[in-house]
């Protein structure tokens, strides 16, 4: 099928007396990128994160004796590589003419909305292969975003960011994630202080994330005992659901305070264009951006795959 739009694209739209025009002004979900990510911008052709050690626990000083000295190593970097994405369309002057309705003059809008999918296609490329071994980024330590033997760092040692077994989401198995973030260690093993901030999902669970989230007492029993997620006020960013994270419909993910975790790098803003051929007349019509998706320290953002 040719590639531009010519009056034989379009018969119906170049006669009086169509009723409506459909299919290319559907409601959109809103755009999730920026609530599961944090956005950044690059004038590089990537961008480079490095892992730097802190220091131990300090040891005890014997009177007369030389203190202990400790040292810091350069630990993993994460490479942010950014990819470009464009598309467009061409219209002959004779069909430009000729549509009646003025679908072809504001194609703009559909390659808008066209690019827009594009990239919360790409942004949940991420949770979509989170567990899996041709994860969309593997991480600098070579393993999965979410997995059970995450390396530390020049230290050595492994930490985990999924539950033991994996679990659909509940109340109870958001209190386990919970007690595994809390418990977390810095690549030295001391313990860190980490929130759960955020729940990510498929949209089939924003019913229950919005009952375990919101409940004023514990779901889904006669017990009247209080909502401890909620009295503590965890979750201060509520949940984000998405249809385009439909890998796995039943994995659920908590994003955490960490820092230099999921990162959006913007490298050239969406971008409109058009120009005329001389010789054909024909009128082209493209959209570009440039961007990427990844993380750096897994310790960002928690998951199980449920079962």
């Amino acid at each position: 099928m040719s590639s531009t739009i010519t009056t034989g694209s379009i018969p119906r739209l170049l006669q009086e007396g169509v009723n409506k025009v459909f299919g290319n002004s559907y409601n959109s979900y809103a755009p999730t990128v920026t609530g599961l990510y944090n956005k950044e911008t690059s004038r590089k052709a990537y961008e480079v994160d490095v892992q730097m050690e802190g220091f131990g626990l300090a040891s005890e000083k014997t009177e007369g004796d030389d203190i202990t000295f400790d040292s810091r190593r350069q630990g993993y970097a994460p490479k942010y590589i950014h990819a470009a994405y464009a598309k467009g369309f061409i219209v002959t002057r004779e069909a430009l003419d000729d549509e009646l309705y003025g679908q072809l003059k504001t194609g703009a809008r559909s390659l808008a909305r066209a690019m827009a999918i594009t990239r919360e296609t790409r942004a949940a490329a991420l949770f979509n292969t989170a567990f899996a071994s041709g994860s969309a980024m593997l991480g600098a330590d070579g393993v999965s975003m979410i997995n059970a033997a995450h390396g530390n760092g020049p230290s050595g040692g492994t930490y985990s960011n999924t539950l033991p077994i994996a679990a659909d989401f509940s109340e109870a198995s958001l209190e386990d994630m919970l007690k595994i973030i809390m418990r977390a260690k810095d690549s030295r093993g001391l313990p860190i202080m980490l929130r759960g901030m955020k729940l990510v999902g498929h949209t089939d669970l924003t019913f229950e994330f919005q009952r375990v989230l919101k409940s004023e007492l514990q779901n889904d029993t006669a017990n009247n005992a209080i909502n401890a997620v909620r009295s503590l006020g965890l979750f201060p960013g509520g949940f984000v659901t998405s249809p385009f994270l439909d890998a796995n419909p039943k994995a659920w993910f908590i994003i955490t305070d960490a820092a230099d975790g999921l990162k959006f790098y913007q490298r050239t803003a969406l971008e409109y264009g058009e120009d005329e051929s001389f010789t054909s007349m024909n009128y082209r019509f493209r959209a570009y951006e440039r961007y990427s998706f990844g993380y750096s320290d897994p310790r960002a953002v928690f998951g199980s795959p449920g079962v």
